[in-house]
């Protein structure tokens, strides 16, 4: 790909619909042809689907989980009256750029490793819809070291990037309606926790001897660890905040 995905994607903050008016989200979102297209291609299956879980279609909360070294994102869902999640998909991530470790910097093409929210839905992508996740977050611009650092990392369509998370066009259709119908129902923060790996035990050993060398860089994946480990025990979120060190604390 010639630019990167914070040179496409940039004019995609111009699409945020976080904003209120007297149409619903999906109503808003609806007026962009390619929603209307997934919407009715992929909005059935993905009600069946949300059946069988015994997950309410009319008010479900979203999360999404993605590993950089297995290429994978996942979808999470519940009933926005139950408090434990289901695993509703796992989609691979069929393209990726730089390695292990955080993005610290604008063009170093690293995906984001921490804890982020949706922050823009985008209808118009070149990448066919797309979601745009909020890094750099407060933990990044205390770790960043300063200057730039980037941004418009996108989860979207097409099969190309540079530090965003492509899972092609016909699984962003299902993403993206799932997170727009969430968004629709009440969740106005979707979580979307970007890990190196996964990170239990036995990947964590691996890690560590592998980046032996890179002590900080052991201490910052321990540190995402915990929150690792408390939504797999759990199957909750935990209440995520941010050290004045930059590390993340959790609840």
């Amino acid at each position: 790909m010639k630019y990167s995905c914070y040179t496409i994607c940039l004019l995609t903050l111009l699409f945020t619909s976080f904003r209120n008016g007297e149409d619903s989200f999906r109503k808003q979102q609806l007026k962009a042809p390619k929603v209307q297209a997934a919407y009715q291609e992929k909005w059935p299956e993905i009600k069946d689907r949300l059946n069988k879980l015994h997950i309410d279609t009319q008010s479900f909360r979203v999360f999404i989980r993605g590993f950089k070294s297995e290429k994978k994102l996942e979808v999470w869902v519940r009933s926005s009256s139950d408090k434990s999640f289901q695993l509703y998909a796992t989609y691979p991530i069929c393209s990726s750029s730089g390695e292990l470790g955080p993005k610290r910097k604008q063009g170093d093409g690293q995906v984001p490793e921490g804890f982020y929210t949706i922050s823009v839905f985008n209808p118009y992508s070149n990448y066919y819809v797309s979601l745009g996740v909020d890094y750099p977050n407060r933990s990044d611009r205390k770790l960043g070291g300063g200057g730039d650092l980037g941004g418009a990392i996108m989860i979207h369509g097409n099969c190309v990037t540079i530090g965003c998370i492509p899972i092609t066009d016909n699984k962003i259709k299902e993403v993206y309606v799932l997170a727009a119908e969430a968004r629709n129902t009440g969740q106005t923060e979707i979580p979307v926790h970007l890990f190196p790996s996964i990170l239990d035990n036995e990947h964590m050993t691996g890690l560590e001897k592998t980046y032996a060398s890179a002590p900080g860089l052991l201490t910052f994946w321990q540190n995402l660890k915990t929150g690792y480990d408390y939504f797999e025990n759990n199957k909750r979120l935990p209440t995520v905040s941010v050290a004045p060190d930059g590390s993340y604390v959790f609840k």
